[in-house]
């Protein structure tokens, strides 16, 4: 069965038709031409097809294009300044060496801008000690970017990447786990 559809991708209105089954990856990719997410694994598992869906992250081959009728999608290329200026996540993952074969880049920088609102909006994670805001050390990103997975082993440079935008942002701690003032 098909049904026409409105996506706002990137800031720009989409009306399509898709068959109800078809997931927001292929519309996307496969309808749209936005080829920033990527298809990896296919089973949501692996993260590259990540984006943000009304600031929230995402895999989009787990969530089907109907389910996202009216939704802002934001995708890594959408992250960039009005001007065509870079996020400030991608200036850091070239800085740190967050990326080498670049595939699986688009998605953990969706995944990072999400990290980076969750943070701000003071949702914890499994590793939050109890009782505190969230603060963003290397324990905190690992497990929030953990659904992200890099062939390439590019994690110890997606960290600092990661890292240095939430130090920008007021969002980070160098203070070990368990330290006192």
């Amino acid at each position: 069965m098909n049904t026409e559809i409105t996506l706002i991708v990137d800031g720009r209105h989409h009306t399509i038709t898709v068959d109800t089954r078809v997931t927001l990856l292929d519309a996307l990719r496969d309808r749209l031409g936005i080829t920033s997410p990527k298809k990896g694994c296919d089973h949501g598992q692996c993260g590259s097809c990540t984006v943000l869906r009304d600031g929230r992250r995402v895999t989009t081959c787990l969530t089907f294009a109907v389910a996202a009728d009216g939704s802002m999608i934001t995708t890594s290329d959408g992250l960039r300044g009005d001007d065509g200026s870079p996020h400030p996540l991608h200036r850091a993952f070239v800085d740190h060496d967050g990326l080498q074969c670049g595939y699986c880049t688009p998605g953990q920088i969706c995944s990072a801008a999400g990290v980076l609102a969750e943070v701000e909006a003071g949702w914890p994670s499994s590793v939050t000690p109890p009782g505190t805001a969230p603060t963003l050390d290397a324990a905190e990103i690992r497990e929030r970017m953990s659904g992200n997975l890099c062939r390439c082993g590019a994690y110890q440079g997606i960290v600092a990447a990661v890292a240095e935008v939430a130090d920008a942002r007021g969002l980070a701690t160098t203070e070990p786990r368990g330290a006192t003032s």
